[in-house]
């Protein structure tokens, strides 16, 4: 379980870097696309516009991925997944017109969107009762964490062109398409190795429950999965019952992912129209919020929990978040930049785990259903952050970190004052 549940979060992972890859590129790559100068707010728009399309399609394609899991399989559609999107990136490095990046970028955003309903079912698949709630947080984790490098992972690949020699072979990438052809690489290299060693979860899950006798083997792969739908059959979600504590949970969800890809669009404008930074030195400050989110969300979530509950550092986390975000509307310099965004992603690292923890406690037997709909929530707040910032940023580039500054250091006061006034009440 533990090799097939890894592989899993590997493959997600790199799937979800497609979202931001091409963040720190967009600004040169449109500047490429047109001979003349492109005016500031074009490309701001446009930046805007291509992040937030790829996250509404996706939105909108889960639950037809999520129907189409049960009936043909897990593994086939994180197949379907990993390799469309290898795909849109190449399309995306070879586009030729602003209109092909929009129909690509929709493209992209749509086959990937096979990839996170059927690997959270997937999970649910291979884990028991008891393993289940980890098992979704780890796959939460796994798509935060590739949504954050994918801007580190274009930042640091680009370069206006790559040339091979390989014996009598000449190969020249070029036009700032290396990012987004070393991607595809990345994720093709990735569907070989699921290809050859993720196996169905379905299919294996419901021959062990059937047994291994002659009446079982002749039966029709429809019928055992069947089988083992109806095995795990859950009574209808209630939502009266669960309570407005979740619906908390989940907006909360949607504020942290609005702000995380407000910066992630925001930073990747300022950097270029701004600071000057080349997209190298903008893929340093990704790899940083990308490192701190990485290493705290394991070591120091865990060891916080034995001092402070959960709700405590989410609330910290959202204080910690929005005051970093304030400070990069006067951080220039690189390494104060760093230290400002290390700042930033330390919040958003005492948030992501906490919140995917606290969630599947609320859900009780719902967990896969109500983690699913925490995507959904992540989705929107993607959108949200993509959208809003860059029309923000066009019209006051100060706007965006102002208002989400504030947003997020009160949401973080409000939690703190809650939580302050139920102690108050024991």
């Amino acid at each position: 379980m533990i090799k097939k549940l890894s592989l899993l979060l590997v493959c997600l992972f790199v799937v979800t870097i497609g979202l931001g890859v091409s963040l720190p590129v967009l600004p040169f790559f449109f500047r490429h696309l047109h001979s003349a100068a492109v005016p500031r707010e074009t490309i701001v728009i446009h930046t805007t516009f291509l992040t937030s399309i790829y996250a509404f399609v996706q939105l909108i394609a889960s639950p037809f991925w999520g129907q189409w899991s049960d009936r043909v399989g897990r593994r086939p559609l994180i197949l379907l997944g990993i390799a469309g999107s290898a795909v849109a990136q190449v399309l995306f490095g070879l586009a030729s017109s602003v209109a092909m990046l929009y129909v690509v970028r929709a493209l992209g955003g749509f086959l990937s969107a096979a990839m996170l309903p059927a690997a959270t079912a997937y999970v649910a698949d291979i884990t028991t009762d008891r393993d289940r709630a980890k098992g979704m947080a780890l796959v939460g984790t796994a798509s935060s964490l590739g949504a954050i490098v994918g801007p580190a992972f274009g930042g640091l690949t680009t370069r206006e062109d790559i040339h091979f020699t390989l014996g009598v072979v000449d190969l020249k990438i070029e036009n700032y398409a290396p990012p987004f052809f070393l991607a595809a690489a990345l994720m093709f290299l990735t569907l070989l190795v699921a290809f050859r060693w993720l196996p169905e979860s379905l299919s294996s899950r419901s021959t062990s429950t059937v047994g291994v006798g002659k009446a079982s083997r002749s039966r029709s792969v429809s019928e055992r999965r069947e089988a083992s739908r109806n095995e795990n059959r859950q009574p209808p979600l209630n939502w009266q019952r669960l309570g407005k504590p979740l619906l908390l949970l989940l907006g909360l969800t949607t504020i942290s992912q609005f702000g995380l890809t407000l910066f992630e669009v925001v930073f990747a404008l300022q950097a270029q129209d701004k600071l000057g930074y080349s997209p190298i030195q903008t893929g340093y400050v990704f790899m940083m919020c990308g490192g701190v989110m990485t290493v705290f969300q394991i070591v120091a979530v865990s060891f916080l929990t034995r001092y402070v509950s959960s709700i405590a550092q989410v609330g910290l986390g959202f204080t910690l978040m929005g005051s970093g975000i304030f400070l990069l509307l006067v951080a220039r310099s690189l390494p104060i930049v760093l230290g400002v965004v290390a700042i930033m992603a330390f919040g958003m690292a005492l948030i992501t785990p906490n919140l995917i923890a606290l969630i599947s406690k609320r859900s009780s037997q719902h967990t896969g259903t109500v983690l699913g709909i925490q995507n959904t929530a992540n989705s929107l707040g993607q959108v949200g952050g993509a959208m809003l910032g860059g029309v923000l940023f066009a019209w006051q580039f100060n706007a965006p970190y102002g208002f989400t500054g504030v947003l997020l250091v009160g949401t973080g006061l409000l939690l703190g004052w809650r939580q302050k006034d139920r102690l108050q009440r024991l």
